[in-house]
């Protein structure tokens, strides 16, 4: 079964899997300890993808947060030829490395009715 979740953090959306690894952006937990995200945009037990508007009511996943650490660093160069100017700026982002442990839902996947022979879904 391919059980995921879609989440939100740090302005970003993941797509996680129990017992994933993932860097989001870094969080003001220290490491070692759980943490809960709350933002949870979809979930999926392998059969039934529940979507949420915008997010699932009573969704979490939780984690344990590994180690904080800095990316690699990432160049911007500004050049302008024959005229002398020229730009470097560098930046390393801080990243917070998590694995996921468990996924909580309480809102359980309604099934979808099929329509019936005659009804009209045309807005009249």
């Amino acid at each position: 079964m391919d059980e995921y979740a879609i989440i939100e953090t740090g302005g970003k959306q993941y797509r996680v899997h129990n017992n994933d690894i993932v860097s989001v952006e870094r969080l003001g937990v220290e490491a070692g300890q759980q943490i809960e995200f709350g933002d949870v945009l979809a979930v999926s037990n392998g059969q039934t993808l529940l979507i949420g508007t915008p997010r699932v009511k009573g969704a979490t996943i939780t984690g344990t947060v590994m180690e904080h650490y800095r990316d690699r660093k990432l160049i911007s160069f500004k050049f302008k030829r024959r005229k002398g100017y020229r730009k470097k700026k560098g930046h390393r982002q801080e990243l917070t490395r998590v694995k996921i442990h468990t996924f909580l839902t309480e809102e359980a996947p309604e099934p979808e009715a099929e329509p019936q022979p005659g009804d009209s879904h045309h807005g009249t």
